[in-house]
């Protein structure tokens, strides 16, 4: 028998400990709004990211090297930014908080992105395929997470509907913009960003009351521009969630080639303690106003990255004042306001500017020695 089919049936096995309701696992949110903390992987140490966009747990190519896992069979895989190569091996023993996982099978993908873009990077994302088997509470303000029996009911709050997308792992539930209900929505930790709909769902809002500008993502299938709009709320669950930012996809973008209205992210969760029990049917969602981060709101149009004592433009937002006053992709500034970079600390100390109050007019200087200058406005 060929061993990717010994593979496919071979049984996943997990287990829950009596206590797992006491097993809290602590993470650390990164810049992203990523889900960050460690775990062993048959005894070795490893990060990990809890991605509940994903449909099957991956591991890193670095890491699976380093711990002689080897691919056996291997596809191309529909990711946020295109295409991802993934290998497949069978799955080792982990242990999250109260959960024991063995067998099965996980994949093995590149996950690095370009070190300019800053994005934390982990050994391992967690996906869907293993957290379905359970509940799972994330408790944001203490930063840390559990894995416990279906129907838990560890808190109250607003409750929407959750289930599993058709032929698929990943879970999908609902919200409201402008009172038009749109479905199905992919729950989606490993998302950094807010809300992201594919375009035929963001025109069935109806909605025109906010600028539409562009901007820069992420994923395992590499970097992708969007368009995006602030919306001053949205609902959830019957919960109002104030501020958030809504990226619009191409109808053949991630979303609409998995059948997905869109994906809700992090950024909105975090406003949240949230309990996700795909095996009851519902979320539970408590408002979290200590942990609720406000959207923040460039004023400049330059998405930038820390590379070699610079910043590199890695994106110009459309109709922003560094688009209409010349700036472009690759641009690299030296120093602000007659303060040069030296490191990553100096770096994000400096380019808080670039989301500045509007009015305010910044000096900046190029790393060929040209000096620009940019007036901060509000243009979405």
């Amino acid at each position: 028998m060929p061993l990717f089919i010994a593979l496919a049936l071979q049984q996943a096995v997990s287990t829950l400990a009596p206590d797992a309701e006491a097993r809290w696992v602590d993470f650390r949110l990164t810049p992203n709004n990523h889900i960050l903390f460690n775990l062993t992987l048959d005894g070795k140490p490893a990060t990990a990211i809890l991605d509940t966009g994903m449909t099957d747990t991956m591991v890193s190519e670095r890491f699976a090297a380093s711990a002689g896992l080897k691919p056996s069979q291997r596809q191309r895989g529909t990711a946020i930014g295109g295409q991802a190569a993934i290998g497949w091996t069978a799955g080792p023993r982990f242990v999250i908080g109260g959960l024991t996982r063995s067998g099965g099978r996980i994949g093995i993908a590149p996950m690095e992105t370009p070190a300019e873009a800053n994005v934390v990077t982990a050994d391992m994302l967690i996906g869907a395929d293993i957290l379905s088997c359970c509940a799972l509470d994330i408790d944001y303000p203490a930063r840390r997470f559990r894995i416990i029996p279906s129907g838990r009911m560890p808190f109250t709050g607003f409750t929407a509907p959750l289930a599993q997308s058709r032929g698929r792992s990943v879970w999908v539930t609902e919200l409201s913009i402008a009172g038009t209900r749109v479905r199905p929505m992919l729950i989606d930790t490993g998302d950094g960003t807010w809300v992201s709909l594919a375009r035929p769902a963001w025109l069935s809002t109806g909605y025109h009351g906010s600028a539409v500008t562009t901007t820069l993502g992420y994923g395992l299938g590499g970097p992708s521009v969007t368009e995006a709009a602030v919306l001053p709320d949205a609902r959830i669950a019957g919960a109002d969630t104030g501020e958030i930012e809504v990226r619009i996809e191409e109808a053949n973008g991630y979303s609409g080639r998995a059948g997905l209205a869109g994906r809700i992210g992090s950024a909105l969760l975090m406003r949240f303690r949230v309990l996700f029990d795909v095996k009851a049917g519902h979320m539970v969602l408590q408002p979290n106003a200590p942990d609720a981060s406000p959207y923040i709101r460039s004023t400049s149009g330059l998405l930038m990255g820390y590379a070699g004592n610079s910043l590199r433009v890695l994106h110009v937002m459309r109709g922003s004042p560094a688009a209409e006053s010349g700036w472009h992709q690759g641009d690299t500034i030296c120093a602000a306001n007659g303060t040069p970079i030296t490191d990553v600390a100096s770096a994000q100390a400096l380019s808080g500017w670039t989301a500045g109050t509007p009015g305010t007019t910044v000096r900046l200087t190029l790393c060929d020695g040209t000096q620009r200058r940019l007036t901060l406005r509000r243009f979405y």
